[in-house]
């Protein structure tokens, strides 16, 4: 709070002196001179611990400050970086500690070692174009195209979590599964395609979104373990593009359907929801028309594939002119005693290398080309146009 009078340091020894009667009430005569308690207690102590110098207004400007180094301790954090070229800042704070038995702060040594010209700066890695596979045509008849998504999750009763998975073919309309699911992760969602594989054959096309588990967003093409595998069982991979659900709009009105019938009006947890997908499910496929289908039912238009499930595949083959690499549990391949990042969502497959020239390798992944391997500089280099690379091998 201000101060009443226009002297203000006047103030302040009048003040002070007549906080040492011991008959004035002293948050009375704060009140009288227009400050708190605790201002009139700050100058108190002040005048008793500085005198009437103690009464002057103080510099804020800080004691110390981070910038004031002796110019020994200067000296000594670039020696020890000279000799330790490749250490960082935190490494040479911590040497420094070992001579010294104290040391700076870490960002002081950042900051010396950065004026003295001593730290080089990383360069942002500008990440490779990674657009998805080529969106496809419009489903033209039964597994030519599937749908795939999750539904947004519920908690049941018992405040379990409930994510249905559902699968679609787009041409029938006809609802290939809707599962209850507790997680999105991958081995339960493979878990769920080759039962349904199994049951219904391979489709040409699965479209999906790019979140997980379908794609991985680090990686060539956005290829996450789920997709890969359909890669490799021959399925081509559509995917819509991100922030546009309305270009799977189909899938998206039947997760409507969903929450509107299903959402919220099951009692117990996921069997009991599962049954209650199950009649969903079937009346949907073979008791609701479809205006889209003349009134026809789903299940009346679908068709099970032709191309069936080959559970015993294990690997990709390649043709003889390739070089096959098997990509280890850290994605990456070696060659000629090099070895090169690819992406964990490849671990297990085996690539081919089909060689270009002297110094460069094609990198495919079944029939997608992913990229190529320049030896000359250990680069990879990826494949920046993607709907054009799907095609056969050649």
């Amino acid at each position: 709070m201000p101060w009443r009078t226009l002297d203000m340091l006047g103030a302040r020894e009048e003040f002070v002196l007549r906080s040492l009667d011991n008959s004035v009430v002293f948050r009375d005569l704060c009140q009288e001179y227009g400050v708190s308690a605790k201002t009139g207690y700050k100058w108190q102590r002040r005048f008793m611990q500085d005198g009437l110098g103690g009464l002057k207004d103080q510099s804020r400007r800080p004691k110390s400050h981070s910038d004031e180094l002796r110019e020994d301790m200067v000296c000594e954090m670039i020696r020890l970086k000279q000799v330790h070229v490749k250490w960082g800042p935190r490494k040479i704070r911590e040497l420094y500690r070992r001579l010294h038995g104290d040391a700076p702060s870490e960002s002081s040594f950042k900051r010396v070692l950065d004026r003295a010209g001593l730290v080089t700066h990383r360069k942002k890695r500008r990440q490779s174009p990674k657009r998805p596979p080529r969106v496809a045509e419009t489903a033209r008849e039964p597994n030519h195209i599937w749908t795939v998504d999750f539904k947004g999750w519920w908690k049941t009763a018992g405040r379990q979590k409930c994510e249905p998975l559902t699968i679609r073919d787009d041409y029938s309309r006809f609802v290939l599964a809707l599962r209850a699911m507790n997680t999105s992760r991958t081995e339960a969602v493979k878990g769920e395609f080759e039962r349904v594989f199994e049951a219904h054959g391979l489709p040409s096309v699965i479209r999906s979104d790019n979140g997980c588990p379908f794609a991985a967003s680090h990686a060539p093409f956005g290829l996450s373990r789920l997709s890969a595998w359909w890669i490799a069982l021959g399925i081509e991979l559509d995917r819509i593009d991100p922030g546009h659900p309305e270009q799977n709009g189909r899938h998206e009105r039947m997760h409507l359907d969903i929450r509107k019938e299903l959402q919220g009006f099951i009692r117990g947890e996921l069997p009991e929801h599962q049954s209650a997908f199950d009649i969903w499910r079937n009346e949907f496929n073979w008791e609701r028309p479809h205006d889209s289908l003349a009134m026809k039912m789903p299940g009346e238009v679908y068709k099970d594939s032709a191309k069936r499930y080959d559970a015993s595949l294990e690997d990709i083959e390649y043709p003889t002119s390739y070089l096959e690499r098997k990509v280890s549990s850290t994605g990456c391949i070696t060659l000629y005693c090099g070895n090169y990042f690819l992406s964990n969502s490849l671990a297990g497959w085996t690539v081919g290398l089909k060689p270009k020239d002297s110094s460069h390798l094609d990198i495919w992944f079944d029939r997608l080309r992913l990229g190529t391997i320049d030896m000359s500089t250990e680069a990879v280099i990826w494949a920046d146009q993607p709907r054009s690379q799907l095609n056969k091998l050649n």
